[in-house]
């Protein structure tokens, strides 16, 4: 029975401790001959530790090909998963940075956009005079009519609906700062990806997979970016049923060509949204020219 269990993983793992054998006790002359020649160091029997591992570096062109094959291959796996799809548009997005970049600085507003770098944060916005009056405004049961409503309650409203903390945005992780070119760079594709939610209350589109996949056409005609790009193809195949997928293809991809192409390129990126808090919705989507977005329950009836 011992041999047995001897030759199990169990046994060899766990060996058993009732096996009691007796030998006979060294002499103190030879127990000082052997710790005479035991190697005087302080290292355990396995090796010293192996030192951490290092980040990959965003300036190596290797180390940058790693990261974007292991965010792609995730992002291909799983469509929504926003930090992966983020990533991907990071390291890819230069080109078409750039095109906005230009765009920006010929614009006036784009021009005090890119000096003045607003941040779309809790600390830097009305947050909490916006959610109150998106509250009265639910409570008065005028949230429906959109005529009636400001941006900045439209926003509002938007935040208070789904529970979103502006703060929950991510920070640009992969693109260079190394020069004030490339961190003018990076703070376009923030203000982009802190943008988000105000194109929601521009649209009146839900932060559905629908209604997000909606957005991504929209913003992708608008700023030709990856990211979105990633997004609106590979998230239409393999996050929408075939309904979703009808629905998308006949009533929200016409909807977001034209009002993506009514708009001159870069537009929504444009716009001083903080300087727009007290503007008329509707105003605000007449100059823009943004039609709101189908909606889903009349597509459905």
């Amino acid at each position: 029975m011992q041999q047995g269990c001897a030759r199990s993983t169990r046994c060899r793992i766990f060996p058993r401790v009732a096996t009691v054998r007796t030998t006979k006790i060294p002499s103190p002359s030879l127990c000082y001959n052997l710790l005479q020649h035991r190697p005087l160091t302080t290292e355990p029997f396995y090796g010293s530790p192996r030192p951490p591992k290092q980040a990959l570096s965003i300036e190596n062109p290797i180390d940058r090909w790693q990261l974007l094959i292991q965010n792609a291959a995730t992002a291909l796996r799983d469509p929504t998963h926003a930090d992966a799809v983020g990533a991907v548009g990071e390291l890819t997005g230069t080109t078409a940075l750039k095109h906005l970049q230009g765009i920006l600085r010929e614009h006036s507003e784009g021009r005090r956009i890119l000096m003045e770098r607003p941040l779309v944060q809790k600390s830097s916005i009305p947050y909490e005079r916006l959610l109150q009056q998106a509250q009265s405004i639910k409570e008065q049961n005028k949230d429906k009519d959109t005529a009636a409503l400001t941006f900045g309650q439209a926003y509002g409203l938007f935040l208070l609906r789904h529970g979103f903390d502006p703060d929950e945005r991510d920070e640009i992780r992969f693109m260079s700062k190394a020069t004030a070119d490339d961190d003018e760079l990076a703070y376009i594709l923030l203000r982009y990806r802190q943008s988000h939610d105000f194109f929601h209350a521009l649209t009146g589109l839900p932060p559905t997979v629908l209604g997000e996949l909606a957005l991504k056409w929209l913003e992708l005609i608008q700023t030709g970016l990856p990211m979105a790009a990633f997004a609106a193809t590979f998230g239409s195949i393999v996050t929408l049923s075939a309904t979703e997928q009808r629905l998308l293809t006949q009533y929200y991809l016409p909807w977001a060509v034209r009002v993506g192409r009514q708009m001159p390129f870069g537009t929504l990126l444009t716009v001083y949204y903080e300087e727009e808090w007290d503007t008329s919705l509707e105003e605000l989507r007449a100059r823009l020219k943004i039609e709101p977005a189908p909606v889903l329950e009349d597509l459905t009836k």
